[in-house]
């Protein structure tokens, strides 16, 4: 069998970029230039493709391997330590996909895990939670030769946002809440958002305001109708809800990334509905169906805060 290269289609999501049979360790998730194909698809369950650049959620992943005829040896894939100039955390070894062929040995199908993992075998040493890893594919005849390596960068790191909510009086009575994400300014430095994803990038939030706790017993479905909702794909995130007259209110913010990584939390919200002041929140439990996120949070904008 002659040496292999990749035509690489993701059947959920995304094309990947990709190198030749070098065996390079990408750098800062950079992925070398593109190569020309001759028919052998591969797939990984999960990829998502934003400014040529191939982000994976950590973790296991279903690969796929589709040859234009039978392999008569075998298919091995291999998956190379996560490196790159982010974040502290743990890498392993490289580590193994072993595949599986179908009866005509042209789809071979198999796991292997990505990025950043407390297991056993791992290495601390220099290591990043936003990292990058090529995905080897030996096969055939090719022997110890690499002949596909594709690049993908493994976000471990979850979205961010810290929101600022503000309240007014509306025109026709009742109050409007505003959540704004907020700003962080520096003597020395730019001002940063303090919103989004360090990583593979924000792809969604959305806010969603509740009259009653949302939530049934197991936390997987939504037992109350919503009163309001909003939602964007980048940001800053900025929203203004419908004139509202009850006096407390459930707020629970989602927020993914392009890898997947999703956050979920929430506040209570209470204030006087006739003077629309003073607001009140009051953070929702994070073990009963919410996420807890070291990075997230609710404030209260400057002028409501001095009139609580």
């Amino acid at each position: 069998m002659k040496k292999l290269f990749v035509l690489f289609l993701i059947s959920a999501l995304a094309i990947f970029v990709f190198s030749g049979c070098q065996g390079l360790v990408p750098s800062e998730g950079e992925g070398e230039e593109e190569i020309q194909t001759e028919g052998v698809t591969v797939g990984i369950e999960g990829a998502n493709k934003v400014d040529n650049k191939t982000y994976l959620r950590a973790g296991s992943h279903e690969v796929t391997v589709i040859f234009p005829e039978p392999v008569a040896g075998q298919v091995k894939g291999n998956i190379t330590a996560c490196s790159g100039d982010y974040r502290d955390a743990i890498i392993p070894e490289d580590s193994e996909v072993i595949f599986s062929p179908n009866e005509d040995r042209t789809v071979w199908t198999g796991s292997g895990d990505f990025g950043p993992q407390n297991q056993p075998g791992a290495v601390a040493r220099f290591s990043y939670d936003c990292c990058a890893s090529y995905l080897q594919i030996i096969s055939g005849e090719c022997e110890d030769e690499v002949c596909i390596n594709i690049p993908v960068i493994v976000d471990s790191q979850d979205p961010y946002a810290t929101i600022e909510l503000c309240i007014d009086d509306c025109t026709c009575g009742g109050c409007e809440l505003s959540f704004v994400s907020t700003v962080t300014s520096s003597v020395c430095e730019n001002d940063t958002a303090d919103c989004g994803d360090d990583c593979s990038g924000l792809a969604g939030w959305s806010i969603t305001l509740y009259d009653k706790y949302p939530f049934d017993d197991c936390c997987d479905t939504l037992c109350e109708e919503p009163v309001d909702t909003y939602s964007g794909s980048s940001c800053p995130i900025q929203w203004t809800t419908d004139c509202l007259t009850e006096e407390s209110y459930y707020v629970v913010v989602s927020l993914i990334d392009n890898a997947g990584n999703e956050v979920t939390f929430g506040t209570q919200v209470e204030f006087d509905s006739e003077r629309c002041a003073p607001i009140v929140l009051t953070e929702m439990d994070p073990n009963n169906c919410l996420d807890k996120p070291y990075n997230s949070s609710f404030v209260i904008c400057e002028e409501d805060a001095r009139s609580t």
